[in-house]
């Protein structure tokens, strides 16, 4: 297990740095001038803008820029943002905790109500039940995620008065409730979908009829044989839509206000923030490169039969 999680990590350099290389490369090819943009219409000073290209290293070649930008990773430094020279570590370290809190709870909702739905859809297959999950989750998957965002807004929000104007507040669970809810009902559907299928497939393996044929408990052959091996593809899709979440949180979070990562990265495209879009994105492919490694180490757990060499 060492050795493979070694090999794992070691495997997640170049993944890093290529993946690190391209958002960088994309930032800095589009046209116009960031800084000459600070004046807005205005004309902007040439000297001005020479000595604020020289002291955010917007001068220096594109490779050498890639370079610098990579050692200061190295060294906890995600750079400074052109506009005002702030450390752009400050603006995620403010902005990270809130995103990170609402994937979270929509993960969790995720988990827990799609499972629900998958297995108990799984078990009465072909039953209203199953049917009410069907349609229910094709109706989710259906409906593009602003559209329920905008319900969500216009109901709990204009009309309940359930949703603040503006989420700041990390700490605070009521908050954000509604906004976990929008950014994991289509995980959620896909969720309990894969979960369906994987548990009417299995349902009828051969070591389900030995179970059952021994007489066991129906509540332990669910959950100790039947539920255990359906969820791998599950986890699967759970770990991956990790990073899902939190990018996808741009669209959530501009509708319900939320000041987090979205939020921020929004701001930074509109105003050509190069440092601050390739900075967010840095963050973005650690939380998945580490989310991939855990789904990995769950696989041994839920299949005992799984060994790493």
């Amino acid at each position: 297990m060492g050795r493979y999680v070694a090999r794992r990590l070691l495997q997640m350099i170049p993944v890093f740095l290529g993946t690190t290389l391209l958002i960088f490369l994309m930032v800095n090819v589009l046209p116009g001038d960031p800084v000459a943009a600070l004046w807005g219409d205005k004309p902007p000073d040439p000297a001005q803008v020479a000595q604020i290209r020289h002291d955010r290293g917007l001068d220096l070649p594109l490779w050498q820029q890639y370079f610098h930008y990579i050692g200061g990773l190295f060294q906890g430094d995600f750079g400074k943002t052109i506009a005002g020279g702030r450390p752009v570590l400050d603006d995620i370290t403010l902005a990270f905790p809130v995103t990170i809190r609402l994937a979270a709870m929509a993960w969790t909702f995720e988990l827990v109500v799609g499972i629900t739905l998958g297995v108990i859809a799984g078990i009465r297959r072909g039953k209203i039940i199953d049917t009410g999950v069907t349609l229910f989750t094709l109706v989710v998957i259906s409906v593009p995620i602003f559209v329920v965002g905008l319900g969500f807004q216009l109901y709990f929000g204009n009309e309940l008065g359930w949703i603040t104007p503006t989420v700041q507040d990390s700490e605070s669970f009521s908050q954000l409730i509604v906004p976990a809810l929008v950014l994991g009902l289509v995980g959620l559907a896909y969720v309990a979908r894969l979960t369906r299928t994987s548990i009417a497939e299995n349902k009828s393996a051969d070591y389900m009829r030995t179970a059952v044929a021994k007489g066991l408990p129906k509540q332990r052959i669910v959950t100790r044989h039947l539920l255990r091996n359906s969820l791998i593809p599950v986890v699967t899709y759970l770990g991956t839509d990790i990073g899902t979440l939190m990018g996808g949180a741009v669209i959530t979070e501009g509708i319900f206000n939320v000041t987090g990562i979205g939020d921020l990265l929004y701001e930074a495209i509109a105003r050509r923030e190069g440092t601050v879009i390739v900075g967010v994105v840095t963050v973005l492919v650690l939380v998945y490169l580490l989310a991939s490694l855990l789904v990995d180490l769950l696989y041994a757990v839920l299949d005992p039969r799984i060994r790493y060499a």
